[in-house]
């Protein structure tokens, strides 16, 4: 079945940025003594940041301030915005459909994030919506995020297909029953280790 909508997420699937978060991650954790190595993160890829500190610093048995780490580590990564590149093959199809299909963008990073990402990028106009990490209560792999941005765009779930650089976004849009296309077939990322 054709779409009738496109919801991309962003960090890893319109966005070159998961090499910078990795780095922010890891300049911020060092100081906390929490580890938290490459592949896990890539893992947890569509998690808010607060959860994947929480989740770390309970399994490492290391107190900490969740939300403030995560403050820390968003700042940290904010600096770096500069160096983003967009993913070229992901936002084609995006400039391709632009006008011709409703499209929006579901994140695990903060709304304001993504729209600053996008702005940059150069394609915020191509979206009617964007859905953050705030707008819904659970994440991936829940479809919460994906399932919100269906029904601002006013399309059944069933006729939309994510965009989605990660397994539990990929999870995401099964569990909402929808299509996706794993953007890990057109672009891998660089890697620090």
């Amino acid at each position: 079945m054709e779409a009738a909508a496109l919801i991309f997420d962003c960090d890893g699937t319109l966005a070159d940025t998961m090499p910078i978060h990795y780095l922010a991650w890891r300049t911020t954790l060092e100081r906390y003594r929490i580890q938290f190595d490459e592949d896990r993160f890539y893992a947890l890829g569509g998690c808010p940041p607060a959860k994947i500190v929480k989740m770390l610093a309970d399994e490492q048995q290391v107190t900490v301030d969740a939300l403030a780490v995560a403050e820390e580590k968003e700042s940290c990564f904010l600096a770096s915005l500069g160096q983003v590149l967009p993913i070229t093959p992901v936002v084609d199809v995006a400039r391709a459909h632009h006008g011709r299909l409703p499209m929006g963008v579901g994140s695990g990073s903060g709304r304001d994030i993504v729209r600053d990402i996008l702005q940059r990028l150069g394609i915020a106009q191509l979206f009617q919506c964007v859905v953050g990490s705030e707008d819904t209560e659970h994440h991936k792999p829940e479809p919460d995020v994906f399932l919100r941005v269906a029904s601002l765009l006013g399309v059944a779930p069933q006729a939309c297909c994510v965009y989605e650089d990660s397994d539990l976004g990929i999870e995401a849009a099964r569990r909402a029953g929808m299509q996706w296309f794993d953007v890990r077939t057109v672009h891998t990322p660089k890697r620090w280790t």
